[in-house]
C-alpha cells in the first residue's frame, strides 16, 4: 500500500503553505468565497481527493434536507470492508507522517496496539442551509481585533470556511450544526492499565444548539449571545446521583451553574471551566476536553498550522453498535482496536501554546480538525514540563439521517499512568434523541432547581 506512506516535498509544501499566514484574522474576499461549492465543498474542504487514498467528495444524502423523526441506530454501509493496512510497532516508521504523536506513543508503549486502516469514504453531508450560512459567514465572520474569543458577525454555519488563524477551525468545531436539540446518553468508564473498568458515570445531557439552529438560528452579534444550551444529570453511580450541571455558552464567556443534592441549592460555577476536572471522572477528564474542546480559548495562543493527510478515526459505526457491551470495548491499556476503523483522511493542524500568565495543565496542544466535517478528531497534549501526557480520540460518524458529524465514542489515554478514560458510549443505552424540542426555559436555573424537587 504505497499510496498510503507516500507525501510529496510539492504536497507537503502547499499542505503547510497556509504557517506564514497564521497572524491574519480578517473575512476572505468575496472571490475566496467564491471557490466554495466550486474546487472546495460548499463547508470549504478541497473537493478533489489525492489519486490514491483519499477520494473525491461525494455526499451522501439519500433523504435530501429531511431529517429523522425517531431515534435510530446509524447504519453501518461500510461493514464487510476489510483493512487495506494495518499498523503496528513493527512497521509504525512506514507511516510515521501521518501519525499523530499520540498514536506513536500508543504503539510504541503497547505491543497489542494496533490500528487497522480501511478505504477512504468522503460522504459526510449538512442541510443546505448550512451550506448557504456559510457562503454568507465567509465575507463577514471575523475574529474582533484578533481575539480568538471574540466571534462577531457568524450566523446558523460554519463561520471559517477558509480558515485563516488558528482560532477559527476550533470555532468551526465549536459551532457545527448537530441538530435543533438533542438528549443524549453520555456513559464513561475509567479504565485502569489491568483492564479493570467500572462504570463510574451516566449521564444524560440535554441540549439545545441555538446559534446552529435552522429554525431559528442566533447569530453572534454581542458577547451576551448564546451558542448552546447545555444540561446535564448525573444518574449513576448512586454516590453522584441527582447532581446537575446547566451550562449557557457565549462568544466570549460561559455562564455555569451546579446543583448538588447534598446541598439542596444550585449555585453559580466559574469551575466549569478550563483544566478544572468535570464531576465524577476523577481528574481524568478536563472541562475544556469534553466534546474534544470546548470554553474560552485566552489561556493559550492559536498556531494555524497547515492542512495535511492523517490517519484518523472515521466511520466508526461499530464501535458504536448497540450489540456491544461496554467490557467489550474497555479492554486491558487500551481500547479494543478490533472495534475501531482508521481511513486516511486531510486534516487542519492547530497548535496551541499556553500563555505563561495563565497557566494551564497543557503547556502546549495539536489539534488535528477533519476537513470534511470541521470536527476534531484527535488531541496531543503536552505538560508543563514538555512531556507527552495525554492523547485525546475521537471516533468519528457521519450520519445521512441528521446531516451531521460528530465523535463518539471519546477516549483520553494518559500516557504517563497508563489509565485511559472512555466517554460517550451508548452501547447499552438508547440511540441520541434529536427529535425533542425544548424551550429556553427550561434552562434557566430557577427551572432546574424546581426540576430537582419534583
Amino acid at each position: 500500500m504505497k499510496s498510503v506512506k507516500t507525501l510529496t516535498a510539492a504536497a507537503a509544501a502547499l499542505t503547510f503553505g497556509l504557517a506564514a499566514s497564521s497572524a491574519v484574522h480578517a473575512k476572505v474576499s468575496a472571490e475566496e468565497a467564491a471557490k466554495l461549492g466550486n474546487e472546495l465543498t460548499p463547508i470549504g474542504a478541497e473537493k478533489a481527493g489525492n489519486g490514491s487514498d483519499i477520494p473525491e467528495w461525494t455526499p451522501y444524502t439519500p433523504n435530501g434536507d429531511k431529517l429523522i423523526t425517531e431515534p435510530t441506530w446509524a447504519e453501518d454501509r461500510y461493514a464487510s470492508e476489510k483493512p487495506v493496512a494495518t499498523i503496528t510497532k513493527a512497521n509504525m516508521a512506514e507511516y510515521a507522517d501521518k501519525l499523530s504523536a499520540g498514536h506513536k506513543a500508543l504503539l510504541e508503549r503497547y505491543d497489542s496496539y494496533k490500528i487497522p486502516i480501511y478505504p477512504s469514504h468522503r460522504d459526510g453531508a449538512w442541510p443546505s442551509a448550512i451550506y448557504e450560512a456559510t457562503k454568507k459567514n465567509a465575507t463577514t465572520a471575523e475574529l474582533e481585533g484578533g481575539d480568538p474569543d471574540k466571534l462577531r458577525g457568524a450566523s446558523l454555519g460554519f463561520p471559517f470556511p477558509i480558515p485563516k488563524s488558528g482560532g477559527e477551525p476550533v470555532w468551526n468545531h465549536r459551532l457545527k450544526w448537530r441538530g435543533e436539540n438533542v438528549v443524549r446518553y453520555n456513559n464513561q468508564a475509567i479504565v485502569q492499565p489491568d483492564g479493570s473498568s467500572p462504570l463510574i458515570t451516566k449521564l444524560i445531557e440535554e441540549v439545545k444548539f441555538k446559534y446552529a439552529s435552522i429554525a431559528n438560528p442566533s447569530p453572534f452579534e454581542s458577547k451576551d449571545d448564546v451558542s448552546i444550551y447545555y444540561l446535564s444529570e448525573t444518574v449513576a453511580p448512586p454516590r453522584n446521583a441527582g447532581q446537575f450541571i446547566l451550562a449557557w455558552e457565549h462568544p466570549e464567556q460561559r455562564s455555569a451553574w451546579i446543583y448538588n443534592p447534598a446541598l439542596r441549592r444550585i449555585r453559580r460555577a466559574p469551575s466549569v471551566a478550563y483544566d478544572n476536572p468535570y464531576e465524577g471522572t476523577d481528574d481524568n477528564q478536563f472541562y475544556d476536553q469534553v466534546d474534544m474542546l470546548n470554553g474560552k480559548l485566552d489561556r493559550f495562543t492559536w498556531k494555524l498550522v497547515g492542512k495535511k493527510e492523517m490517519v484518523i478515526p472515521y466511520n466508526a459505526v461499530k464501535i458504536n453498535s448497540n450489540k456491544l457491551k461496554y467490557t467489550d470495548i474497555t479492554t486491558p491499556k487500551h481500547i479494543n482496536q478490533d472495534l475501531t476503523r482508521y481511513e486516511i483522511h486531510r486534516v487542519w493542524v492547530v497548535e496551541a501554546e499556553n500563555k505563561p500568565d495563565l497557566r494551564h495543565t497543557f503547556k502546549k496542544k495539536t489539534y488535528y480538525f477533519d476537513e470534511d466535517s470541521w470536527t476534531a478528531a484527535m488531541v496531543d497534549n503536552y505538560d508543563q514540563r514538555d512531556q507527552f501526557y495525554k492523547f485525546q480520540e475521537g471516533h468519528m460518524v457521519c450520519s445521512p439521517e441528521m446531516l451531521a458529524c460528530s465523535t463518539i465514542p471519546e477516549i483520553i489515554y494518559d500516557l504517563q499512568s497508563g489509565i485511559y478514560f472512555a466517554t460517550a458510549m451508548i452501547n447499552e443505552d438508547k440511540p441520541n434523541d434529536f427529535t425533542v424540542s425544548f424551550d429556553d426555559k427550561h434552562f434557566d436555573p430557577n427551572t432546574v432547581k424546581k426540576r430537582t424537587t419534583r
